[in-house]
């Protein structure tokens, strides 16, 4: 099956909000629709995806200020024109001055042992760690875009320079963040006007910031990881009580890593590797899920459903046994990706009733709010990026003198000694940013990605299934009804049915309906035509900007005025 199958599909499983967007030339999906101009600007002016996709994660750190920033991390998933997939771990990591004890958990048990006294590790600068996204985008651009970062950046520039109206989602985020907001005068007095939260349609305009653009524009990375803007930083949030230094922002490394693969039901799925989560619980899920005709089961049945959720709870007992940073903890990827342990794992289940589950690998907590995009080009490049602050608004303060946001990574550390998720000097965090590419016989299907936290990996894996086993379009992936848990109760989203829910509850299921399981998804599939299709979903300001056309053919040219008259 192709993309260009799934848009000729007669039928649908049901009505999604959004269409999609189609191109030949190229394709931008992000989360805002200003940063997916900001992408289709660079592919018209003849850029490739990475030019796209990174000019527009530094529009999106502008008009997604609750997402994601230059002070955040994540990773970026890359597929090259000749075929090669590279992911850059951008990912953020602990100061050089944290430690196992920094903070006390108000519990021992998880997941409430993730929250400290005084919440020191999601708000405020004792929460900032070490960032990695602005690395991440301009070693991106320097290996394999084609034009320069002023140019990838002036989009940014520009957006920051005039402001841009507030969308209704960007004003409920400000809305739900407010008490913590209203704690730091620099960053209210932006979000928090008059002390109201800011509404829907007004500008939004944080002082300091284009100028920091402006600077990295010239400087490069540089300007934040050793230089005048990693200064302005570092001072603010020594001010504050925090452990971020210079230092930190100086000795700051990317890691390029090799991506892990598997196979589903004849698919390549290749997704990024630890200390991202993702990768390796997809494939891990999709590995048990294979031996059940998903298919004859149907879409959002309670046997599917069932099934989805004990593969999920299954996953979550192996990541928090054993997934983590690989430099401190030996993760057994080898183990978790392997078909012979899925069907350990499937033999396990049972079919009727749902069952706790620990881990089956040797022992050595996250935000939702992320944003994603995912860009392609006519040349077959593809970027697939899931970058962050982590929580809404990160750490929730403003660094005045440069209008730049915090992240509050921190929080994602177990605050409880000896753990694979323990706090470390120089530790990265675990995440379960999931941005895939899945292919068939080498070549690209679908790329996908979003934001959501834990929500991630079991959200991409269900847009898979919906693909390869249910038959949805790709609008219809991106949008179905989701499931989601960990172990305890079963996040179901309402578009499920009512009898799907009151089935699940007689299999045992503590079932708990939701307006939506993670966020918006990004999406790009890939005709065996040639044409590109981009979706995103309800779930976030999701916009899809294809490129058609082209230029003249060769040898046309205005009529002349003699020709004219004859």
């Amino acid at each position: 099956m192709t993309a260009g199958d799934w848009r000729s599909r007669a039928g649908t499983v049901f009505a999604p909000e959004k269409r999609p967007a189609t191109g030949s030339r190229g394709m931008v999906v992000t989360n805002h629709p200003l940063a997916s101009a900001a992408g289709a600007e660079m592919l018209a002016e003849g850029g490739n995806a990475v030019d796209a996709g990174v000019a527009a994660l530094f529009a999106l750190t502008v008009v997604e200020p609750m997402m994601v920033g230059l002070l955040g991390g994540g990773m970026a998933h890359l597929r090259l024109p000749d075929g090669t997939h590279r992911v850059l771990d951008g990912l953020s990591t602990v100061p050089a001055a944290g430690r196992p004890d920094m903070y006390r958990p108000v519990s021992q048990d998880w997941p409430a042992a993730l929250e400290t006294v005084g919440r020191e590790n999601a708000v405020g600068a004792r929460a900032v760690a070490v960032p990695g996204n602005l690395l991440a985008w301009c070693e991106a651009l320097r290996a394999h875009g084609t034009l320069p970062l002023a140019d990838v950046m002036a989009p940014a520039i520009r957006l920051a320079a005039r402001g841009f109206r507030v969308t209704p989602y960007l004003a409920e985020c400000v809305a739900e963040a407010a008490p913590d907001l209203a704690r730091d005068p620099a960053i209210a007095a932006v979000l928090l006007p008059g002390g109201a939260p800011i509404a829907a349609g007004e500008r939004l305009l944080i002082p300091g910031q284009a100028e920091t653009l402006a600077t990295i524009a010239r400087e490069g990375p540089g300007a934040l990881h050793g230089g005048a803007v990693g200064a302005a930083v570092a001072a603010d949030i020594a001010r504050r009580g925090g452990l971020l230094g210079e230092a930190d922002l100086r000795d700051a490394r990317l890691v390029a890593r090799a991506p892990v693969r598997g196979t589903y039901r004849g698919v390549e799925v290749v997704g990024p590797p630890p200390p991202a989560s993702g990768g390796v619980h997809v494939i891990q899920m999709l590995n048990i899920l294979e031996g059940f005709d998903l298919r004859a089961l149907g879409y959002g049945t309670p046997e599917t459903c069932h099934l989805i959720a004990e593969a999920l709870k299954i996953a979550f007992a192996d990541r928090a046994a054993a997934t983590a940073d690989p430099d401190f903890v030996s993760v057994p990827v080898d183990r978790l990706l392997s078909k012979a342990y899925a069907a350990e794992r499937r033999a396990l289940i049972d079919r009727g009733r749902a069952r706790a589950w620990s881990a089956g690998v040797p022992a050595a907590g996250e935000s939702p709010n992320t944003t994603h995009l995912t860009v392609a080009d006519a040349a077959g490049g593809i970027l697939c990026a899931t970058h962050t602050i982590n929580s809404l608004f990160g750490a929730r303060f403003l660094v005045p003198e440069v209008g730049l946001i915090p992240n509050n990574y921190m929080a994602l550390f177990d605050p409880r000694p000896g753990h694979a998720l323990s706090i470390a000097p120089g530790k990265r965090i675990t995440t379960s940013q999931a941005p895939l590419i899945a292919l068939r016989d080498g070549r690209p299907i679908v790329a996908l990605g979003l934001p959501g936290g834990l929500r991630i990996f079991g959200s991409a894996m269900q847009a898979l299934i919906a693909l390869l086993d249910h038959g949805m379009r790709l609008q219809e992936a991106v949008e179905a009804p989701r499931i989601w848990t960990q172990g305890q109760a079963l996040e179901v989203e309402a578009g499920l049915s009512p009898d799907t829910r009151t089935a699940l509850q007689a299999m045992g299921h503590e079932v708990v309906a939701l307006p939506h399981v993670a966020g918006g998804m990004c999406a790009v599939g890939f005709g065996a035509d040639g044409l590109l299709e981009g979706t995103a979903c309800w779930r976030a300001d999701g916009t899809a900007i294809g490129l058609g056309g082209g230029l003249a053919r060769g040898g046309v040219r205005f009529w002349p005025d003699a020709a004219r008259r004859g």
